[in-house]
């Protein structure tokens, strides 16, 4: 199960904002998957998946409770709807995973190699993503609530829309970041090496970034209110 746990992120020197709560998953003994295909609306409790190739099934509406799924292959896997409660996913891969309107709650994903993932109108809390590359993440209209990006790469993130309370990027690269229309409270960016935000640059009210960040974003931000800088 799982022992919660408060972030590290509130100590001194880090401000008022409010740090995100971290999961700490500690699973039962699990049983093999065994192989076969995904179910939709399918109960998997406490089961490993270890290296299974899921592409193209359909596991919409599914529930994954106490799982662990290990290196698996996700290319257009359909997981619409489905919940992962008390999990963690490890090394998963591929391109076009389906988790639009997903729920995440107190999961680790860990080294991921994903592109394309649909994870608009997702719920995520308590979730740490930690490690690997996601490209051109879809968080559109998504709720998320304490959860920490760390050591990771995001390439053209897309968080149009979407909530963000409690939310944490630590020496993760964000690259090209769509922040249009999102609403932001207690989100902690001066932990990002990298940060590139390229829309929405006045949805930022809410979150606390570094002065050296804040020259990064300067020429963005002067183009953005017609501001011309010479000399």
């Amino acid at each position: 199960m799982v022992r919660r746990a408060t972030g590290a992120g509130g100590g001194p020197g880090r401000g008022a904002v409010r740090a995100a709560r971290r999961p700490g998953v500690r699973l039962p003994p699990l049983d093999p998957f065994g192989g076969g295909v995904l179910e939709p609306d399918g109960d998997y409790d406490g089961l490993e998946f270890g290296e299974e190739d899921l592409s193209g099934q359909d596991g919409g509406g599914a529930r994954f409770m106490d799982c662990a799924l290990r290196g698996c292959v996700l290319d257009e896997t359909r997981l619409r709807h489905a919940r992962f409660l008390d999990s963690v996913l490890t090394a998963p891969r591929g391109v076009g995973t389906d988790l639009a309107e997903a729920t995440l709650r107190d999961v680790e994903l860990t080294d991921a190699r994903l592109g394309g993932v649909q994870l608009h109108g997702a719920v995520l809390e308590r979730v740490v993503i930690r490690g690997g590359k996601i490209d051109y993440l879809n968080l559109r209209t998504a709720r998320l609530r304490d959860v920490v990006f760390e050591g990771c790469v995001l390439v053209e993130p897309d968080f149009g829309g979407a909530r963000l309370e409690r939310v944490e990027f630590a020496d993760c690269a964000v690259r090209g970041a769509d922040l249009t229309g999102a609403s932001l409270t207690d989100v902690d960016l001066r932990g990002a090496a990298q940060l590139e935000i390229v829309r929405g640059l006045d949805r930022l009210a809410g979150a606390v970034i570094s002065a050296a960040q804040l020259l990064d974003l300067a020429p963005v931000l002067a183009a953005q209110w017609g501001i011309r800088v010479e000399g």
